[in-house]
């Protein structure tokens, strides 16, 4: 006998992180239905998401992704962005990195440290092309 499945109109396009270790994870897109819990059973697997790649690594299969929209499924704002990125085949954006305080006061000190030094190498000059 065939499994059948009845969609409600619930079902969901969504995150699944449940591969890799902890904070080193990679993301699976599954269609889950919308009474299971958030990280519960899903019904398919439709594409894996790693953002610690570089580039980032978009596998999606947007034929299944198409025929799961078509019968009602929703997909959740971050699977959308993600399937606009793989539908524009452009490479995903990447975030700029924040520097931390403390790393801010050492590039600081360091350029100044290094106009200083230029200062000093420029009157050196001067001094001896006044000789």
């Amino acid at each position: 006998a065939a499994l059948r499945y009845r969609l409600d109109n619930r079902a969901r396009l969504r995150h699944h992180v449940s591969c890799g270790e902890h904070a080193r994870n990679a993301r699976l897109h599954v269609v889950a239905d919308g009474r299971m819990p958030r990280d519960g059973r899903y019904i398919e697997l439709v594409g894996r998401y790693n953002p610690l790649t570089s580039p980032k690594t978009i596998d999606l299969d947007l034929e299944k992704i198409d025929e799961w929209v078509a019968k009602g499924a929703q997909p959740s704002n971050a699977v959308a962005h993600l399937i606009d990125i793989a539908r524009s085949d452009a490479p995903a954006p990447e975030k700029k990195q924040k520097m931390s305080k403390k790393a801010a006061a050492k590039a600081a000190a360091a350029a100044e440290a290094a106009a200083e030094a230029a200062a000093e190498a420029e009157a050196e000059a001067e001094s001896a092309d006044a000789e």
